[in-house]
Protein backbone atom coordinates (compact mmCIF):
# COMPACT_ATOMS: atom_id res chain seq x y z
CA UNK A 1 0.00 0.00 0.00
CA UNK A 2 2.73 2.13 0.83
CA UNK A 3 4.47 1.87 -2.33
CA UNK A 4 1.08 2.38 -4.17
CA UNK A 5 0.94 5.99 -2.25
CA UNK A 6 4.41 6.75 -3.22
CA UNK A 7 4.11 6.01 -6.84
CA UNK A 8 0.99 8.22 -6.82
CA UNK A 9 2.39 11.32 -5.43
CA UNK A 10 5.16 10.80 -7.95
CA UNK A 11 3.37 10.80 -10.45
CA UNK A 12 1.48 13.39 -9.18
CA UNK A 13 4.62 15.54 -8.49
CA UNK A 14 5.06 15.05 -12.06
CA UNK A 15 2.13 15.96 -13.84
CA UNK A 16 2.36 19.55 -11.88
CA UNK A 17 5.94 19.70 -13.15
CA UNK A 18 4.98 18.93 -16.68
CA UNK A 19 5.07 21.98 -18.73
CA UNK A 20 5.37 22.52 -22.61
CA UNK A 21 7.99 25.30 -23.69
CA UNK A 22 7.97 26.95 -26.18
CA UNK A 23 11.53 27.05 -27.84
CA UNK A 24 13.75 29.41 -30.05
CA UNK A 25 13.56 29.01 -33.29
CA UNK A 26 10.35 27.67 -33.36
CA UNK A 27 6.60 29.63 -34.01
CA UNK A 28 5.38 31.45 -31.20
CA UNK A 29 2.61 29.44 -29.78
CA UNK A 30 -0.52 31.54 -30.97
CA UNK A 31 -2.98 32.61 -28.57
CA UNK A 32 -6.29 34.61 -28.20
CA UNK A 33 -6.37 36.61 -24.54
CA UNK A 34 -8.63 39.42 -23.40
CA UNK A 35 -6.89 42.59 -22.28
CA UNK A 36 -7.99 44.82 -19.58
CA UNK A 37 -10.83 46.77 -21.39
CA UNK A 38 -12.34 43.34 -22.89
CA UNK A 39 -10.64 43.66 -26.23
CA UNK A 40 -9.26 40.40 -27.62
CA UNK A 41 -5.88 39.79 -28.82
CA UNK A 42 -4.29 37.24 -31.37
CA UNK A 43 -0.76 37.04 -31.66
CA UNK A 44 -1.06 36.03 -34.99
CA UNK A 45 -2.57 38.52 -36.33
CA UNK A 46 0.49 40.73 -35.17
CA UNK A 47 2.28 39.25 -37.74
CA UNK A 48 4.47 41.54 -39.42
CA UNK A 49 5.66 43.30 -35.83
CA UNK A 50 8.32 42.46 -33.39
CA UNK A 51 6.43 41.44 -30.44
CA UNK A 52 7.18 41.00 -26.67
CA UNK A 53 4.87 38.78 -24.59
CA UNK A 54 6.50 38.82 -20.85
CA UNK A 55 4.83 36.92 -18.18
CA UNK A 56 4.56 37.85 -14.35
CA UNK A 57 3.11 36.84 -11.48
CA UNK A 58 0.88 39.26 -10.13
CA UNK A 59 -0.70 43.14 -10.44
CA UNK A 60 0.54 45.49 -8.41
CA UNK A 61 3.28 43.70 -6.52
CA UNK A 62 6.54 45.38 -5.78
CA UNK A 63 8.36 43.22 -8.38
CA UNK A 64 5.48 43.63 -11.27
CA UNK A 65 5.20 47.10 -10.84
CA UNK A 66 9.03 47.60 -11.66
CA UNK A 67 8.58 45.62 -14.19
CA UNK A 68 5.66 47.13 -16.00
CA UNK A 69 6.87 50.68 -15.23
CA UNK A 70 10.29 49.70 -16.63
CA UNK A 71 8.76 48.97 -20.17
CA UNK A 72 6.13 52.09 -19.57
CA UNK A 73 9.02 54.05 -19.51
CA UNK A 74 10.87 53.23 -22.83
CA UNK A 75 7.24 52.47 -24.67
CA UNK A 76 7.71 55.33 -27.16
CA UNK A 77 10.81 53.96 -28.76
CA UNK A 78 8.47 50.42 -28.61
CA UNK A 79 5.84 52.44 -30.52
CA UNK A 80 8.39 54.28 -32.62
CA UNK A 81 9.74 51.03 -33.99
CA UNK A 82 6.39 49.20 -34.10
CA UNK A 83 7.12 46.72 -31.35
CA UNK A 84 3.81 45.87 -29.48
CA UNK A 85 4.34 44.18 -25.96
CA UNK A 86 2.07 41.82 -24.13
CA UNK A 87 1.85 41.58 -20.02
CA UNK A 88 0.45 38.36 -19.21
CA UNK A 89 -0.53 37.23 -15.98
CA UNK A 90 -3.61 34.91 -13.90
CA UNK A 91 -5.39 38.34 -12.84
CA UNK A 92 -8.57 39.07 -14.09
CA UNK A 93 -9.45 41.97 -16.31
CA UNK A 94 -10.63 44.66 -13.65
CA UNK A 95 -7.55 43.53 -11.90
CA UNK A 96 -5.55 44.29 -15.06
CA UNK A 97 -7.43 47.67 -15.47
CA UNK A 98 -6.76 48.88 -11.49
CA UNK A 99 -3.28 48.30 -12.16
CA UNK A 100 -2.73 49.53 -15.87
CA UNK A 101 -4.53 52.74 -14.38
CA UNK A 102 -2.74 53.19 -11.27
CA UNK A 103 0.47 53.26 -13.07
CA UNK A 104 -0.60 54.98 -16.57
CA UNK A 105 0.74 51.43 -18.14
CA UNK A 106 -0.23 52.14 -21.98
CA UNK A 107 0.29 48.85 -23.50
CA UNK A 108 -1.99 45.71 -23.43
CA UNK A 109 -2.32 43.05 -19.74
CA UNK A 110 -3.69 40.06 -20.63
CA UNK A 111 -5.29 37.89 -18.98
CA UNK A 112 -4.52 34.24 -19.03
CA UNK A 113 -7.37 32.94 -16.21
CA UNK A 114 -7.30 29.52 -17.14
CA UNK A 115 -3.40 29.17 -17.01
CA UNK A 116 -3.01 27.78 -20.83
CA UNK A 117 -0.69 30.14 -22.46
CA UNK A 118 1.32 29.74 -19.90
CA UNK A 119 1.57 26.24 -20.36
CA UNK A 120 2.32 26.48 -23.79
CA UNK A 121 5.18 29.04 -23.30
CA UNK A 122 6.43 27.16 -20.68
CA UNK A 123 5.57 30.16 -18.45
CA UNK A 124 3.01 28.53 -15.76
CA UNK A 125 3.31 27.97 -11.96
CA UNK A 126 0.58 26.38 -9.82
CA UNK A 127 -0.57 29.90 -8.54
CA UNK A 128 1.14 32.50 -10.42
CA UNK A 129 2.85 32.77 -13.56
CA UNK A 130 7.06 32.63 -13.88
CA UNK A 131 7.79 35.46 -14.71
CA UNK A 132 9.64 35.02 -17.97
CA UNK A 133 10.01 37.04 -21.77
CA UNK A 134 9.70 36.07 -24.89
CA UNK A 135 10.67 38.20 -28.02
CA UNK A 136 9.04 37.24 -31.30
CA UNK A 137 10.00 38.14 -34.98
CA UNK A 138 8.17 39.69 -37.34
CA UNK A 139 7.62 36.37 -38.89
CA UNK A 140 5.94 34.78 -35.65
CA UNK A 141 9.36 33.36 -34.67
CA UNK A 142 10.22 33.15 -31.08
CA UNK A 143 14.14 34.41 -30.95
CA UNK A 144 15.21 35.00 -27.36
CA UNK A 145 13.66 33.91 -23.93
CA UNK A 146 14.48 35.50 -20.83
CA UNK A 147 14.56 33.23 -18.18
CA UNK A 148 16.01 36.10 -15.55
CA UNK A 149 14.61 39.79 -15.65
CA UNK A 150 16.23 42.56 -13.70
CA UNK A 151 12.84 43.86 -13.24
CA UNK A 152 14.60 47.93 -13.24
CA UNK A 153 15.92 47.60 -16.33
CA UNK A 154 13.51 45.04 -18.25
CA UNK A 155 12.53 47.99 -20.69
CA UNK A 156 16.13 49.12 -22.25
CA UNK A 157 17.19 45.45 -22.35
CA UNK A 158 14.81 44.45 -24.90
CA UNK A 159 15.01 46.91 -26.88
CA UNK A 160 18.49 46.18 -26.78
CA UNK A 161 18.19 42.87 -27.92
CA UNK A 162 15.88 43.50 -31.06
CA UNK A 163 18.45 45.96 -32.00
CA UNK A 164 20.65 43.74 -32.12
CA UNK A 165 19.04 40.93 -33.98
CA UNK A 166 16.98 42.97 -36.68
CA UNK A 167 17.22 46.36 -37.69
CA UNK A 168 18.27 49.14 -36.19
CA UNK A 169 16.10 50.36 -33.30
CA UNK A 170 15.25 54.01 -33.52
CA UNK A 171 15.74 55.92 -30.30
Amino acid sequence: MTQILIAGFMLFGVALGAKANAIVGEVAPDFTMFDQDGKPHTLSEYRGQQVVVYFYPKDDTPGCTKEACSIRDDYTVFEKNGIEVFGVSYDDRQSHKKFAEKYDIPFFLLSDSDKSVSKAYGASGFFFPSRKTYLISEAGILVKIYENVDVTTHGAQILEDFKLMAAPVKD
